[in-house]
């Protein structure tokens, strides 16, 4: 297990974030969800930087889209997106079933329940940032009750926990851009500060 810590990190430093992932994945088959806070953090970076070059290529393809001068292009800028769109949700997907099936099933105390809960959250408001219908939907409805259950599992959580903090942001982002709703992301974010 050392070994394949040891190999995360290095698969890290080489930006080979789906090396890292992979060296990750039996060691959180074999914990559960009993990780170290260092491993949570090496298992989140994997996770996150798998998927940063999708969502930033979604971003910056809609972009392009948006400006009249390449409209010419649009069939092409809009296949090449969904093909993307598809990859991020296939990955986003995966880390959602690596979660649930792994680290969930041994979780017992909170912190770490809020850690994986919110992350769950968090991958499935990746997937909906670019989803439409049902895959919207879906994603939608998983990170709503996700960030829920995260909530409840932080409630002990001391007011300045990094986890409990994460968690208050990244839902108050949810319902601002998700959800589209203003007001419960201000709510949110006030009543953690």
């Amino acid at each position: 297990m050392e070994e394949k810590i040891f190999m995360a990190r290095v698969a890290e430093q080489a930006e080979r974030f789906d090396d890292m992932v992979d060296f990750l994945r039996p060691i959180l088959r074999e914990k559960g969800g009993d990780f170290s806070v260092e491993e949570r953090n090496l298992l989140s970076v994997g996770f996150k930087n798998l998927i940063g070059g999708k969502r930033t290529a979604i971003r910056t393809i809609s972009a392009i889209e948006q400006n009249p001068k390449y409209s010419k292009f649009g069939g092409a800028l809009g296949q090449y997106k969904k093909k993307i769109e598809l990859e991020l949700q296939k990955d986003c997907q995966n880390i959602i079933n690596m979660i649930k099936q792994d680290a969930m099933k041994s979780l017992s105390d909170a912190e770490g329940k809020a850690f994986f809960l919110k992350m769950v959250g968090d991958y499935y408001r990746y997937m909906a940032e670019s989803a439409q219908g049902d895959v919207l939907a879906q994603a939608r409805d998983g990170a709503l009750e996700h960030y829920k259950q995260a909530d409840a599992a932080g409630k002990e959580l001391p007011a300045c926990n990094p986890i409990k903090l994460g968690l208050a942001l990244n839902f108050s982002v949810f319902y601002y851009e998700v959800m589209q709703d203003n007001k419960q992301a201000c709510a949110l974010a006030e009543t953690a500060l």
